[in-house]
C-alpha cells in the first residue's frame, strides 16, 4: 500500500530518548503498593501539587461542573455547535488570568486571543502563519524536545539552535544570536523568527530584562518575528519575578509599531493550572492578520465548549484564581527545595532556578568520558538500574554532555524522597566500588563534594555579574 511521505517520514521525533524514557516507564511504572520496584516518572512536567484546590472549588461550585447556569441546565446549549472564535466569557476570563499572573503590569485584549487545543497546537499554528516550508526559527539551547515535533513535523520549517552554555548559566547572548542567524543564512535558509520559552523549559529560569531587550533589538534589526512561549509563567516561585515580553514592549513604548506586530505569545493552562488533559492553549498577538489566520486554523484543534464553560466559571472567580496562583507557587518552591536538597545529598548540583516543574541537573562528574555516548550510558543505568526516568540533555540539544532535566511536581513527597534515596544509593555505590561501572579511577566522594561547592560558588558569583534580572 502506497502511503504519503508524511506517513513514511521519520522526522516526528518520537525516537528521541525523551520519549523513549516515557515508553520504558509505561512498561514498568512505579506504584507504592502494586509495583514498588518500578520506574518513577521524573520525565513528565506535570503539576499535581494543587489538585486539592481545584477539587475544592468544584465541590463548592456544583453548577459549573454540572453545566448549569443559575440552577438551570445549559447542557444542550454547550453540546450544540459553537464557532471557532471561542466563548466570549472564557476568553475574557483567560485574558484576566494571564494579566493576574503577570502582576497586572500588562493587560490582554480578549479579541487578540486565539484558543487552541493546548500549546502544541498554538505553536504549530503560529509557525504556519509566519513561515513557509524550508524557513527557519532560531531556538536557544537547551530546548524542549517536543519542539522538534511541534514546530517541524507538519510545517516543514527548520530549527537552527542558538548555542547557550553553562559558562554563563545558559543565558542568551548577542554573539550566540548572530552566530545562529549567520549559520542559517550560510545554509541559504531564510530566518523567520526566534522562539523562546520564558520561563525556560528545561532550565527552569526566567529570562532577564537584558535578554528580553536583546531579543527585541535583534528581531527589530533583522525584521523577523519573536514567539514567546510563556506556558510556565505562573510557576515562578523565587525571585527574580517573571517578566512577559509584552511588558518589555510596554516599557519601550512600542504601542503602535511594526515590532509590536511581530511579537507573539503562546499560553496554556496545562502547567499553571495543572490541566494538560483539558487541552487549553492560546495564541496572543497584536497582529490582526495573524489573529485572523490563526483563528481559522484553530478549527482543526478546538477547545470544547464544556471545557470553556467550566474554566470560565473557575477563572472568573478572581479571589480563587489569585489565591490559587499564590498557593501553587509556595508548593512549587517547597517541592523544588526538596529536589535540590536530595540532589545535594547525593553529591549532585542543580542550575540555580526560580520557575518551572523541573530542575536542570548537572551530572557531568558521573560520566565515564565527556561524550554524549557516556551520557546515554549513564541515562540507561539511571532508567533501568536506578528506576528513574529523567531526560538527558542531548534530547534537549544541549551542547554539553552530562546535564539532565528532572521533574519534581508530578509525584507525592514520599515518591520524591524515594527517588532521591535511589539516586543517592546509586552514586554512593559508584564511589564505594570505585570503578565497578567503569567510572572514576581517581575520583572520590571528597572530590565530588569539592566540585559541588565550586559550582555553588560559581552560581552565586554569576548572579553578581548580572545574570539575574536587571531591575
Amino acid at each position: 500500500m502506497n502511503l504519503s511521505s508524511k506517513a513514511t517520514c521519520a522526522s516526528h521525533g518520537q525516537d528521541s530518548s525523551y520519549f523513549l524514557g516515557w515508553q520504558e516507564y509505561e512498561k514498568n511504572p512505579y506504584d507504592e503498593v502494586r509495583n514498588p520496584d518500578g520506574i518513577i516518572q521524573m520525565g513528565l512536567a506535570e503539576n499535581q501539587l494543587s489538585f486539592d484546590l481545584l477539587e475544592s472549588w468544584l465541590a463548592e461550585n456544583p453548577d459549573a461542573a454540572s453545566f448549569r447556569r443559575n440552577g438551570e441546565s445549559i447542557f444542550r446549549e454547550l453540546a450544540l455547535f459553537q464557532d471557532y472564535h471561542g466563548l466570549p466569557a472564557f476568553k475574557n476570563a483567560l485574558a484576566k488570568f494571564m494579566a493576574e499572573i503577570r502582576g497586572n503590569k500588562v493587560s490582554f485584549d480578549p479579541r487578540n486571543l486565539v484558543l487552541t487545543a493546548g500549546s502544541t497546537s498554538a505553536n504549530e499554528a503560529l509557525v504556519f502563519c509566519l513561515a513557509e516550508p524550508g524557513d527557519a526559527f532560531l531556538l536557544p539551547t537547551p530546548y524542549y524536545p517536543g519542539f522538534d515535533r511541534d514546530l517541524k513535523w507538519r510545517t516543514g520549517v527548520e530549527i537552527v539552535p542558538i548555542q547557550c552554555t553553562s559558562s554563563n548559566g545558559f543565558r542568551i547572548t548577542k554573539p550566540a544570536l548572530e552566530e545562529a542567524y549567520d549559520t542559517a543564512r550560510n545554509r541559504n535558509i531564510r530566518v523567520k523568527g526566534i522562539l523562546v520559552t520564558n520561563p525556560s523549559n528545561p532550565l527552569g529560569i526566567t529570562l532577564s530584562d537584558k535578554e528580553l531587550n536583546l531579543l527585541i533589538n535583534f528581531v527589530e534589526s533583522k525584521e523577523i518575528h519573536l514567539i514567546s512561549d510563556e506556558i510556565y509563567s505562573g510557576t515562578v516561585f523565587n525571585s527574580p519575578r517573571f517578566t512577559s515580553v509584552m511588558e518589555i514592549l510596554l516599557d519601550r513604548n512600542y504601542v503602535d509599531t511594526e515590532v509590536r506586530n511581530r511579537v507573539h505569545i503562546v499560553y496554556s493552562l496545562s502547567k499553571d493550572l495543572g490541566l494538560p488533559g483539558f487541552r487549553v492553549g492560546a495564541i496572543y498577538s497584536n497582529n490582526p492578520m495573524v489573529v485572523a489566520t490563526a483563528t481559522k486554523m484553530s478549527s482543526f484543534g478546538l477547545v470544547s465548549s464544556q471545557t470553556q464553560y467550566l474554566l470560565s466559571a473557575m477563572l472568573s472567580d478572581e479571589k480563587f484564581a489569585k489565591n490559587y496562583v499564590v498557593e501553587n507557587q509556595k508548593r512549587l518552591k517547597n517541592r523544588h527545595m526538596m529536589l535540590v536538597q536530595g540532589m545535594e545529598d547525593a553529591g549532585i548540583s542543580c542550575l540555580e532556578s526560580n520557575a518551572g516543574l523541573f530542575s536542570w541537573v548537572d551530572m557531568r562528574h558521573l560520566l565515564e568520558s565527556d561524550t554524549f555516548e557516556a551520557e546515554m550510558e549513564l541515562w540507561k543505568k539511571i532508567v533501568y538500574d536506578v528506576g528513574l526516568n529523567i531526560s538527558p540533555g542531548s534530547s534537549c540539544h544541549c551542547l554539553e554532555p552530562g546535564w539532565f532535566r528532572v521533574c519534581f511536581a508530578n509525584m507525592s513527597e514520599e515518591t520524591l524522597n524515594l527517588a532521591m534515596q535511589r539516586l543517592k544509593s546509586f552514586v554512593d555505590s559508584i564511589y564505594q566500588s570505585n570503578d565497578s561501572y567503569g567510572f572514576f579511577h581517581n575520583f572520590s566522594v571528597k572530590d565530588s563534594r569539592r566540585r559541588l561547592l565550586k559550582k555553588w560558588v560559581f552560581r552565586l558569583s554569576s548572579s553578581d555579574r548580572g545574570l539575574e534580572r536587571d531591575r
